[in-house]
């Protein structure tokens, strides 16, 4: 045999001694979507495609994160009942809810409270303005944590503010995402710390030790507390709504008072402590908020850190459990099985089911797979709406009159299994109205879905599209 039919031979052999082993391994403890994804990278090029799922295959943490989760999450759950006003706590909510609130608390860390304040901030210089304002008038701590921090105006805005804060003695603590923030570290970063601004790098990564944390591996969250009274949740990041050039974000933030803050604190402080392993032992940090109204609220954190999906797994129990009207407003949608069979379970047995949608696409290949999911929610009767006026950047679930969610989490793979991820529950109908009436201005600025006209899309976008779905796991 000659050399060269040798190492023909001998590649066609490591080639399928790859494909054969890695469809054994790849499926095992994994979606169905997400295996098959997997698979087609590595039988279309076995050896690349096993390079990229070695650094990328399994949404693992470093043992030592994961353990400090776990130390956090025994803490948090031990003293839980100490931190929260025993009155407030495990209130009643509609029947057809409580294992959702029950499933809430069994995923993440906390329970159900009352005693809180939710006002909905949709203007997005607004909602800067009164983050800025809360920061201004902080006595003892301003806690900070969010995925992209720029350093254009707004970004300058909220670091101008965390200087003044520590400059009359107020405990400024800021974790930005290592990846998504980089450039605000470099440039605002000094002067920060030079005024005192604790400013911590979350899941930071190095080409040098690539093991260290997983580059698509990244903290999602967006979280304000201010003095452990006020607290800020939403989509929103710290930066221009026109950070992209041609795009303008819109966004939804909750600010809110009253106990459920101090799950908003726990969170921020478990993320603090895995990145730092810093004990916070100031007595003032777990100081339960007084009560400021009689909403009932939760909050979720979610992740990898965390032994289930718990952002998708709620999102599919209240799915269930809604009996007239589901509204969802995402900008980036690619289900998994579980999400897209509740929602057309739902629709088909008659709940009003509406996914508001942003007709603008800032990342391609996504937009392509969402797209591909329209046919099938279209068929069952689910109301589609693409927002026009700019990409609609918000994350909210409205279900029946009773329920709302509103954090982070896109309805998407990364989100449910790769992104650290916040969600607030409140179940409250005077808050879930409020919902209401911006959902219902979002569907007036969005362009309907025709389903005859869609179906109707020239056959080289329905291809692609298709193609780009068979992705969605590596998107």
């Amino acid at each position: 045999m000659s050399d060269l039919h040798y190492l023909t031979w001998s590649f066609l052999t490591v080639e399928w001694t790859i494909r054969l082993v890695m469809l054994v391994y790849v499926p095992q403890r994994r979606s169905p979507a997400a295996a098959r994804g997997w698979l087609m990278l590595i039988f279309v090029e076995p050896i690349v495609g096993l390079l990229i799922y070695s650094i990328l295959g399994r949404p693992n943490l470093p043992r030592r994160r994961v353990e400090l989760q776990a130390r956090s999450s025994r803490f948090i759950r031990a003293r839980g009942s100490d931190w929260f006003n025993q009155n407030v706590s495990h209130p009643d909510v509609p029947h057809e809810f409580e294992s959702a609130v029950a499933l809430a608390q069994g995923l993440g860390d906390f329970g159900i409270l009352g005693g809180n304040s939710v006002e909905l901030l949709s203007d997005y210089d607004g909602s800067i303005d009164r983050l800025v304002a809360d920061i201004d008038a902080a006595e003892r701590h301003v806690h900070l944590l969010y995925y992209i921090f720029g350093t254009d105006a707004t970004g300058r805005r909220v670091s101008d503010a965390l200087i003044r804060a520590a400059s009359r003695g107020v405990t400024c603590r800021l974790l930005i995402d290592s990846f998504a923030s980089r450039r605000a570290i470099r440039e605002l970063g000094p002067a920060m710390r030079a005024a005192g601004v604790e400013v911590v790098e979350v899941l930071p990564a190095s080409l040098f030790r690539p093991w260290r944390i997983r580059f698509d591996l990244r903290n999602h969250r967006k979280i304000a507390v201010i003095d452990g009274r006020i607290g800020y949740v939403g989509s929103q990041n710290i930066i221009n709504a026109d950070f992209k050039r041609g795009i303008v974000y819109k966004e939804l933030v909750a600010r809110v008072t009253g106990p459920v803050v101090l799950q908003l604190q726990a969170t921020f402080l478990t993320d603090h402590h895995i990145e730092t392993e810093h004990e916070e032992h100031d007595d003032g940090i777990f100081v339960a908020p007084p009560s400021t109204g009689d909403v009932l609220a939760q909050a979720l954190p979610s992740g990898p850190g965390y032994p289930f999906a718990g952002n998708l797994k709620l999102i599919v129990a209240l799915v269930h459990a809604a009996q007239r009207r589901i509204v969802i407003t995402t900008p980036y949608f690619i289900p998994d099985a579980s999400l897209l069979q509740a929602i057309q379970s739902a629709a088909l047995r008659g709940v009003e089911v509406h996914l508001v949608v942003s007709k603008v696409v800032d990342q391609v290949l996504v937009g392509l797979a969402q797209r591909s999911f329209y046919d099938e929610l279209l068929e069952a009767g689910v109301k589609i709406y693409l927002y026009k006026q700019g990409l609609l950047h918000a994350k909210h679930v409205s279900i029946d009159d009773d329920v709302a969610t509103i954090g982070s989490s896109n309805l998407d793979i990364r989100s449910f299994a790769l992104n650290a991820e916040i969600t607030l529950l409140v179940y409250d109908p005077q808050v879930v109205a409020q919902l209401h009436v911006e959902q219902a201005r979002n569907m007036a600025d969005s362009e309907p879905l025709d389903a005859q006209r869609w179906n109707n899309r020239p056959l080289w976008r329905k291809v692609a599209q298709n193609t780009a779905r068979l992705f969605d796991s590596l998107l």
